[in-house]
């Protein structure tokens, strides 16, 4: 078993078997978007990558206290050729070839519809949208027509052309919603809402094809069947079932109502996203009085200045302010930092309540979008629509309920006592509070606990964790477990900022073997919280440039970090720094695979409750002494992080390990029981439902007036609905893997190489093409246990 989290989680995004339709479906409501192509107006003699987007969005967990991280100057290259530039992509995503020449001359120099090598994130505009997207579903609606009359039951008549098909839109559609996520506009969006309709309903259509299904049926059913290899046969069968699930066997009306639900729901998934990043923009707290402030550091100080001169106040500082106080950075800061009680209850009650009111109220789409769900999945025959879910994943909902409450119990009592020692703690630091913390105390106590009890202080630490130095110790961990060598291609591809790195991923050889974006900071203005990452287009040989070589692939990792302040560079907390390792897991699954089958390579076709592994897995190396050493380096003199301190980081590693699993816990039982128990429109209100889960997942219930649903952008504009659950399963597969490592000497450098080499051939390597416990079996030779977890959280003690 094993926990979702990014893996997608852990980052889900992940998906379970890809339909034609879902492949492209998936990229479009996904929590992160992503993926966009460059570009090069021009075509250059340098062999072209045209990145294409197989949507995966993984958004992070929401493990911090916060939310703020997922709810989710290195060497230049100068061996980057125009050998090494994805040589093996995808011919050419150029439209303008594939209409007609008489097209009208603005409609051929679209930037969406060009010949390039890389997305042209620095020039697509909303006016772009409209004609480009139209243009591209009138050429591929032409196409289907095509595939439909020629289809046969063979890989090159079936299978290939459905590849390039969903492809071409997967590389669009991918390009403008990740501008949407990291770089978004009114304009953009009205643009984007208005052929969304005619792009789902392609998508249906192509996701309904019978020729196509019929044709996937007899492909099983023929005689050559056993001699198709493993990663052909879960392609095969992962269709037939998308397909069923995607209406393929409904007849008329039912199909034209089971369309209506789906663009409906869209629609809904779409408009809840916005919401809840309009909402979050739409809150400031502007502070003249530094007492209301007081406790936070000079980041933060900084940071919030900062805003305030963006917003107005000229002459603001961090010293002397005037200050503004967001929903974005800031919100860790005051909830952790700020000794001003008053201060920290008004941001968090502007937080737990962002999108339940006015216009931007939340609460009616939320109920909708239940009650089309459960439509839906009775229209397809399931009772409910955890069922649905759980069609395409590894887990049942009663094997999901199972661990959930297996963990739940665990946590439990450990939680109590995380609670019992706040308020002792408290007291003795003789706060009027004390007696009765309230939730936003909570998170102040707990640092200043935490403080004392392991001498440990977040901010003191920021300038041991300095970015540039991060990633070098990062990419040198994936030298040493992987084999890869990690270096900047700046200047390469186009980027949507200026913040923006680009790396290309290079073999033990030195031949390039992936490309990927970094955009590593917070712009509440423009840009969603949480952090994630995504593929910009995926490997594949039937994409292959060269016709021998396949596509290389491409991601980006998307993060939401403190920016850096004045003259120094970005100083990460120790949590900014799991978040980045989490990510580049994800990256790494998509980028190292040796699936040459597009429609299950890197992170496509895995079962979503199994895809977090790879990024759990990496959060572990944070903790790992040769590696955390390499990184922590103070930024001004060098000096390595003290031994003691990095002891006493691992000691506090286990700290409120049980109240932060029930968090967790909370989150996953209330997604299962939205989506199995739940009745829209009945007496019981959603938020009935999360008092009564948060009465046995929380020590301290929520307010009355929380609505933290109303922003759970994971299962209500993402790809975690009835799969929350996928964080702790996928976390159980993940510790579990990192405990080969421990088996074989973290110490023993040796060992640790032949491991990571093994970690790669198979959970790296392999794909969607094989089913994940095989995978997991194959790295470490038995089946999963969730003792591994217990352990690493401290927790085992409390099942034995």
């Amino acid at each position: 078993m094993k926990t979702k989290s990014t893996f997608h989680a852990p980052c889900r995004t992940i998906l379970g078997a890809l339909l034609m339709l879902n492949i492209v479906m998936a990229l479009a409501s996904r929590i992160s978007l992503s993926r966009s192509i460059h570009p090069i107006l021009k075509r250059t003699p340098r062999s072209h990558c045209a990145p294409r987007y197989f949507r995966k969005s993984l958004p992070c967990p929401l493990w911090s206290s916060s939310f703020s991280f997922c709810l989710q100057a290195l060497h230049k290259s100068t061996s980057l050729s125009h050998s090494h530039c994805l040589s093996p992509c995808y011919s050419s995503l150029s439209v303008t070839s594939m209409v007609s020449a008489a097209v009208d001359e603005s409609l051929q120099a679209n930037p969406l519809l060009q010949d390039f090598e890389f997305p042209p994130f620095d020039v697509v505009q909303a006016e772009h949208v409209r004609p480009g997207v139209r243009a591209l579903l009138k050429k591929l609606g032409s196409d289907l027509e095509e595939l439909e009359k020629t289809v046969e039951p063979s890989w090159p008549k079936l299978v290939e052309p459905l590849e390039k098909l969903v492809d071409r839109l997967s590389v669009v559609w991918g390009m403008i919603n990740h501008l949407k996520a990291v770089k978004d506009t009114p304009e953009l969006r009205a643009a984007i809402e208005e052929v969304q309709p005619e792009k789902v309903k392609f998508q249906l259509r192509l996701g309904q094809s019978k020729p196509i299904y019929n044709a996937f049926k007899a492909v099983k059913e023929s005689p050559e069947w056993h001699t198709l290899s493993d990663a052909r046969k879960r392609i095969v069968e992962s269709q037939i079932k998308e397909a069923v699930l995607n209406g393929v066997a409904l007849e008329d009306d039912k199909r034209d109502h089971f369309n209506k639900i789906e663009q409906e729901l869209e629609r809904l998934s779409q408009k809840f996203g916005e919401n809840v990043l309009d909402a979050t923009k739409k809150y400031e707290k502007l502070i003249t009085d530094k007492k209301e402030i007081e406790g936070l550091p000079a980041t933060a100080l900084g940071l919030a200045a900062q805003t305030a001169v963006s917003n107005g106040h000229k002459d603001a500082t961090a010293e002397n302010g005037p200050w503004i106080i967001t929903l974005g950075a800031d919100f860790m800061y005051v909830m952790q930092r700020c000794s001003c009680k008053w201060s920290r209850e008004e941001v968090y009650r502007a937080y737990i309540t962002r999108a339940s009111s006015g216009d931007l109220d939340n609460t009616q789409i939320i109920d909708e979008i239940l009650r089309l769900r459960l439509e839906k999945a009775k229209l397809l025959g399931y009772r409910n629509y955890a069922e649905v879910s759980m069609a395409t994943k590894m887990a049942t909902v009663e094997k999901a309920e199972e661990l959930l409450e297996k963990l739940r119990k665990a946590s439990w009592d450990a939680a109590v006592q995380d609670m019992e020692d706040l308020k002792v703690f408290s007291k003795n630091q003789d706060a009027k509070e004390a007696s009765d913390l309230s939730h936003w105390d909570i998170n102040y106590w707990a640092e200043r606990l935490r403080e004392s009890k392991y001498d440990i202080n977040e901010e003191e630490l920021r300038p041991f964790f300095s970015l540039p130095k991060v990633m070098d110790g990062l990419f040198n961990l994936a030298k040493t477990l992987f084999g890869i060598k990690i270096e900047s291609a700046d200047g390469l591809a186009p980027v949507w900022n200026k913040d923006v790195k680009f790396y290309c991923v290079k073999d033990s050889s030195g031949s390039p073997t992936a490309y990927f974006y970094f955009d590593p900071y917070s712009r509440p203005s423009q840009k969603k919280g949480g952090a994630w990452m995504n593929e910009v287009v995926g490997r594949s040989q039937v994409l292959s440039r060269n016709g021998t070589a396949p596509r290389l692939p491409v991601a980006h990792m998307v993060c939401n970090q403190t920016p850096p302040v004045g003259d120094k560079p970005s100083l990460m907390t120790f949590r900014e720094v799991e978040t980045i390792f989490h990510e580049f897991g994800h990256a790494l699954q998509h980028m190292l695979t040796k699936q040459d089958e597009g429609l299950v390579a890197g992170i496509r076709g895995i079962e979503w409750d199994a895809v977090e592994l790879p990024s759990q897995f990496m959060e572990n190396w944070c903790y790992h002494r040769e590696t955390l050493m390499g990184i922590a380096k103070h930024f001004e003199t060098g000096e390595s992080l003290p031994e003691d301190v990095y002891q006493k980081l691992l000691a506090a590693r286990t700290y409120r390990a049980g109240s932060l699993s029930l968090r967790q816990l909370k989150f996953a039982n209330v997604d299962l029981e939205l989506h199995s128990k739940y009745i829209p429109g009945g007496s019981v209100s959603i938020y009935d439902v999360d008092q009564r889960v948060s009465q046995r997942t929380q020590v301290i219930p929520p307010l009355p007036e929380d609505r933290f649903l109303c922003s759970f952008s994971h299962i209500f504009a993402g790809g975690y609905a009835a799969g929350y659950y996928s964080y702790k399963w996928a976390e159980v597969l993940s510790a579990d893997a990192f405990s080969a490592f421990e088996d074989a000497g973290l110490d023993n450098s040796k060992a640790v190489v032949e491991t990571g080499r093994r970690f790669r051939e198979t959970i790296l390597a392999l794909g969607g093409g094989k089913a994940p416990l095989e995978v997991f079996v194959e790295f470490r030779g038995r089946e999963p246990s969730p003792d591994a977890l217990l352990r690493h959280n401290g927790l085992l003690p409390v099942t034995a």
